[in-house]
């Protein structure tokens, strides 16, 4: 549950003990890279409550960026290569170490899902993902800071300028491909075409990407 306090503009997240623990953290070390709204409060009773700043704008969902979808591919794509380039030093979550757990387990309890995935990331048995796992893992990083979920919902900007990223519970430091993953999936999602992918890899910097580390994040991401 949320809430809005709308005379202070804060909001309240109340969920299950527990829950909020890592997002409280990551808000906090993204605010104090400039990066985040603040993080008021933290406080995990019979249920977890987490208190923030509310950030200036709207998120990138709001028909005014959708309406104008190289700029919000360019925005997006450029805004995540300034994540990446933050230094990660001190970020009190392992994201790699987390995200590598949860495929595990979820492929043991087989947990499989890759029906919200593009077609040519696309896997045809959960053996086959898992191998492809298995075979890189090695390469996977713990180099760069996530954001874990980097989709338009949670990108905030007003009229255009970045506010603030907000959801972080599932970041941490991790390899960048995970969030290079999201972003361009939610842009085929929100977007309803994938028809600006390349368009946001270039924007981003190909460089920095390695399409054989996209396929292994799709890999763990078929066992949520």
């Amino acid at each position: 549950q949320v809430y809005y306090i709308e005379k202070q503009k804060l909001f309240l997240k109340k969920a299950p003990k527990g829950s909020l623990r890592k997002e409280a953290a990551l808000g906090d070390f993204f605010h104090r890279k400039g990066l985040a709204p603040e993080v008021l409060a933290y406080e995990s009773l019979d249920a977890d409550w987490l208190l923030t700043r509310r950030v200036q704008g709207e998120d990138c969902t709001d028909p005014m960026y959708l309406e104008d979808p190289k700029r919000l591919c360019d925005t997006t794509a450029q805004l995540l290569r300034m994540l990446h380039d933050t230094c990660p030093a001190g970020c009190p979550i392992d994201h790699t170490k987390n995200y590598l757990a949860t495929a595990r387990k979820n492929y043991g309890e087989s947990h499989y899902d890759a029906s919200l995935f593009p077609d040519n990331w696309g896997y045809a048995s959960a053996e086959e993902a898992w191998r492809v796992i298995e075979e890189n893992v090695k390469y996977l990083k713990t180099d760069t800071l996530l954001h874990g979920d980097y989709c338009l919902p949670n990108i905030m900007l007003d009229d255009w300028r970045f506010s603030g990223f907000i959801d972080l519970g599932n970041g941490g430091a991790g390899d960048r491909h995970v969030d290079l993953f999201w972003g361009i999936w939610s842009l085929q999602f929100n977007l309803k075409t994938d028809r600006y992918r390349d368009r946001f890899f270039d924007a981003y910097g190909r460089d920095k990407i390695d399409l054989d580390m996209l396929r292994t994040v799709a890999a763990c991401e078929v066992f949520g």
